[in-house]
């Protein structure tokens, strides 16, 4: 019985001290990198991290990369310097939320909403009328199919979309196993609260996990997207991912969005591949686009 009491007091000394908000460690100095060299516009009163570089002269192309969950535009360091080389302007943004943008509370996070930021950042930078090529990830990548939903059906304010290239994500919510600790925040249970302190991560607000419903109950407006659109598509894949599992993600997507290349990297390659291999990545990424 005294050794029972000792670990549940081990395991509440830490809860306690996350819950008393313990401050965060600081910023490494990648980071704080990063972070200077990014600025901020204003979508409907609050503060939108972006990174704006110029590079390859005599080009006129445009790439917009579009993070995932739980990170920020910080994903994209490993190839932001290649992409330089290539494309006139390389843009990435931390959706609101996320990184250094503001993290309103309480709010009701939507990928309707992040749609809106994107469209909002293209008018902010004066590219409404700039055919632009999108790269996404994870979280992004259902971003990025609403964008190409409101491009498609000729919406108000949408993005002309160049191209589209995905990566790893819950595309389909039939082959999409979210984490465990996803699926107790997303479904606001009891443990919500401390699981949000414990993981030290402001975005972990209620709502900000509703992602993974919201891909189930638009499956038909986003998928129905990607299978109808004629913009240029190729999915870049990691096979050991563990949310989005080989081979029945793959499978799937071969089989409903026949008009997409892919590239399917090496085995060892999981959920993260522009990060753990960002070489494989690019190569995959230069082919694509080299390729219409």
């Amino acid at each position: 019985m005294r050794e029972w009491w000792i670990h549940v007091g081990l395991i509440c000394i830490p809860l306690v001290a996350v819950y008393l908000h313990i401050p965060p460690p600081q910023l490494s100095p990648a980071l704080q990198k990063w972070q200077s060299a990014g600025q901020l516009f204003h979508f409907r009163g609050r503060g939108i991290f972006y990174r704006d570089s110029y590079g390859a002269l005599g080009s006129s192309d445009v790439v917009i990369l579009l993070h995932g969950f739980p990170t920020s535009s910080y994903d994209w360091n490993k190839i932001w310097e290649p992409l330089t080389q290539r494309f006139h302007r390389v843009i990435a943004l931390d959706f609101l939320g996320f990184g250094f943008s503001d993290k309103p509370r309480p709010h009701r996070y939507s990928i309707f909403e992040q749609a809106s930021v994107v469209e909002a950042l293209v008018a902010h930078l004066g590219l409404s009328n700039q055919r632009v090529n999108l790269v996404s990830h994870d979280y992004g990548d259902t971003v990025a199919l609403e964008l190409l939903y409101r491009s498609d059906q000729n919406r108000t304010g949408h993005l002309t979309l160049n191209s589209l290239c995905l990566s790893n994500g819950g595309i389909f919510p039939e082959t999409h196993y979210p984490r465990l600790m996803q699926r107790l925040l997303k479904d606001s249970s009891i443990l919500s609260p401390l699981l949000m302190r414990l993981t030290n991560f402001m975005i972990f607000q209620k709502g900000i996990l509703q992602y993974i419903n919201q891909r189930l109950k638009h499956r038909e407006r986003w998928v129905g997207a990607l299978t109808s659109t004629v913009v240029p598509l190729h999915m870049i894949y990691g096979p050991l991912d563990p949310v989005n599992p080989y081979p029945q993600f793959i499978r799937l997507y071969q089989q409903l969005v026949q008009r997409s290349t892919i590239t399917i990297l090496d085995e060892h390659i999981s959920h993260y591949p522009q990060l753990e291999d960002p070489t494989g990545f690019l190569n995959a990424y230069f082919n694509f686009i080299h390729s219409f």
